[in-house]
């Protein structure tokens, strides 16, 4: 019954800690920084693809601008300046990966730092612009019951 080899010994050597390796469509994340902006293009979504298609203008240029210089004037080894921005419709490629961006929100700006899970999102979807509904409170003319507020 009893066998003569530890089995906690053999579980630590071949439980190895793997990591999640990331790949966006079937492309990893260091093939996917060389990707051309067509072969990009067409890893996106269709909706994504036709904004690419008709051009990115003169703002979300200059957004990536800044963001290429926040990165090349970081130390080593240390996140990027923030670089502020309204544009809350800029698709996020993979040339934005690491970098620091404050997203307005109609109130402040919202630091977030890009992350490859993030590639073919908009921007606005990391910044909430609203104040989420909180139910079951009660407030000022619910019901005779909620009328009495304790003085804590």
């Amino acid at each position: 019954m009893h066998s003569t080899t530890k089995p906690n010994a053999d579980a630590t050597v071949s439980k190895r800690r793997t990591f999640r390796k990331f790949t966006f469509r079937g492309v990893d994340l260091e093939n996917l920084l060389d990707v051309s902006s067509e072969e990009f293009m067409q890893m996106v979504t269709c909706r994504a693809r036709r904004k690419f298609k008709r051009g990115l203008k003169r703002k979300p240029m200059g957004l990536i601008k800044k963001l290429r210089l926040a990165k090349q004037n970081a130390p080593e080894l240390e996140k990027p300046e923030c670089v502020k921005t309204h544009l809350r419709n800029m698709i996020i490629v993979p040339e934005m990966i690491g970098s620091v961006v404050g997203i307005y929100n109609g109130k402040t700006f919202n630091q977030v730092e890009i992350k490859p899970d993030m590639i073919g999102h908009y921007l606005g979807e990391f910044s909430i612009s609203y104040k989420p509904v909180r139910h079951g409170r009660p407030g000022i003319g619910a019901t005779h019951s909620s009328r009495f507020i304790p003085l804590k």
